[in-house]
């Protein structure tokens, strides 16, 4: 008994130690940012959906508003990547992943979801409207339903049907290294039938409030079922409010390993900067790949509570889009790989 006495007795000071250890040991965060708004998000595709989010930050909205509003865009749009016109399953149906973060930690998700058009309007209600974080599948599509979402047809985009057809002829999935850019990047264009990425969106408001949106129709031609990380709050997107906010884009299996975006706010709370943590990220998914490391595209964008980002790629070819105006300013990254 007198053992067990001076266990429970151990055990209850060394608690009580842990308790008391961050107060003592981790210094506290400067205040936000205020009056600054900003949003940084994924890809040449951010030029247009920025636009779209500073029409709310702009007149001093709420960042919550911006970050929905603003991949909306995007998803409206029906490109390659995102939307119900991205490529689809090899079963030849269109899912959507997509997620939503605030400044308090309220966070919503769903992913493969099929035949709505605003995927990161359903997040956002499962955040607001259910006690959970993440629906999926049939659930989640019953849910939109009920919350007022129309089905849309179940039909792909000519560009999709194409790739698709063309896929079917081999059935083999051989991703080519930042398919996601556009015809109308400033160097010409990078094409090809396959793709696997996303648009990740992080805002600070004038009031200092940070948060973060991800939408993606994922990895073209995926198995059914598949989810990569843009759904996944941790992996795809992240918020802290006392630090910044994080999100990827790129083969999401190799940002979930590492817990991709929270693993970025983390080396920001550390103290790294946004561009220090980002790098910092992509070096560990470099170092579990290996050789490997050549054949997939990973990226993280960053904003801390000072309203400083920060964005690195695994590979050449990665751009993100920045406002502090209502004109956007498309970035290329820094990358590992040379």
């Amino acid at each position: 008994m007198s053992s067990r006495r001076k266990f429970l007795h151990t055990s209850a000071a060394g608690l009580a130690g842990l308790a008391a250890a961050p107060l003592a040991a981790v210094a506290l965060p400067a205040a936000p940012a205020v009056g600054k708004p900003i949003v940084i998000s994924t890809w040449d595709a951010g030029v247009n959906a920025n636009k779209g989010a500073w029409k709310i930050l702009g007149p001093g909205g709420y960042a919550l508003d911006a970050v929905e509003a603003g991949v909306m865009v995007t998803e409206a749009e029906q490109g390659c990547c995102v939307g119900l016109g991205g490529n689809p399953d090899r079963d030849g149906v269109v899912t959507l992943d997509a997620c939503i973060m605030d400044e308090k930690f309220n966070c919503g998700g769903v992913a493969a979801l099929e035949r709505i058009k605003h995927p990161i309007s359903v997040a956002r209600r499962v955040m607001e409207r259910t006690p959970h974080v993440l629906l999926v599948g049939e659930g989640a599509q019953q849910f939109a339903v009920a919350q007022g979402f129309p089905l849309e047809p179940r039909k792909l985009s000519a560009d999709a049907e194409k790739a698709y057809k063309k896929w079917l002829e081999t059935s083999q999935y051989k991703p080519v290294v930042n398919i996601e850019n556009s015809k109308s990047r400033p160097n010409g264009p990078v094409g090809g039938p396959q793709n696997h990425d996303t648009i990740a969106m992080l805002a600070m408001d004038a009031q200092g409030r940070i948060c973060g949106s991800c939408t993606t129709s994922g990895m073209a031609f995926k198995m059914r079922g598949r989810v990569g990380d843009s759904p996944l709050i941790g992996s795809g997107l992240f918020v802290d409010p006392a630090v910044g906010a994080a999100a990827a884009t790129g083969q999401g299996e190799d940002v979930v390993r590492i817990a991709g975006a929270h693993t970025v706010v983390e080396l920001m709370r550390q103290g790294r900067s946004p561009q220090a943590a980002c790098q910092e990220a992509i070096g560990r998914i470099a170092a579990i790949k290996g050789v490997k490391a050549k054949d997939i595209q990973v990226a993280f964008i960053a904003l801390n509570n000072q309203g400083q980002t920060g964005a690195y790629a695994l590979q050449k070819g990665f751009n993100f889009t920045v406002s502090t105006t209502d004109t956007p300013v498309l970035r290329d990254s820094e990358f590992l790989l040379k």
